[in-house]
């Protein structure tokens, strides 16, 4: 995004300093109790989609770990998780909007299945379930040794 000056956002916050701070009206005292004044750039794609796949407690795991409990394996499809970045993306939330999204996603099924009967299934959450709220696929798995 530019400016009328033509500069982008980050260039403006990179040139930052504290007096400009004063100038729009904050008070010294307050800009005192700020160490390190930094720009970010924004998160992209790529960079939204490893945040909830790649960590050790994202958050995809994070629910994977849980259904398991109940004998589920829960799958993320590629064009689910493409989905749930691209609406991170769209509302502006960044990586923050990436767990209430995944929640919104997960609300009913985490109600359901330790209810359902027939023991180990599958849940494949897909791009049509994150866009168009249709519910996830569930098909029943093998139990194996």
């Amino acid at each position: 995004m530019k400016d009328r000056s033509g500069k982008s956002l980050k260039e403006l916050f990179d040139a930052l300093h504290p007096d400009d701070l004063i100038r729009y009206g904050m008070i010294p005292e307050f800009i005192g109790r700020l160490p390190i004044v930094v720009s970010l750039e924004e998160l992209k794609r790529d960079d939204l989609k490893r945040i909830i796949t790649e960590p050790k407690n994202a958050i995809i795991k994070q629910y994977q770990a849980s259904l398991a409990i109940d004998e589920v394996k829960l799958v993320f499809t590629e064009g689910a998780i493409d989905a749930i970045a691209d609406t991170a993306i769209k509302q502006k939330t960044g990586a923050r909007g990436l767990r209430a999204i995944v929640e919104k996603l997960m609300t009913d099924i985490m109600f359901e299945i330790p209810s359902m009967k027939g023991g180990f299934k599958e849940v494949v959450i897909t791009e049509d379930t994150v866009l168009k709220s249709e519910p996830p696929e569930i098909h029943p798995l093998q139990k194996s040794a």
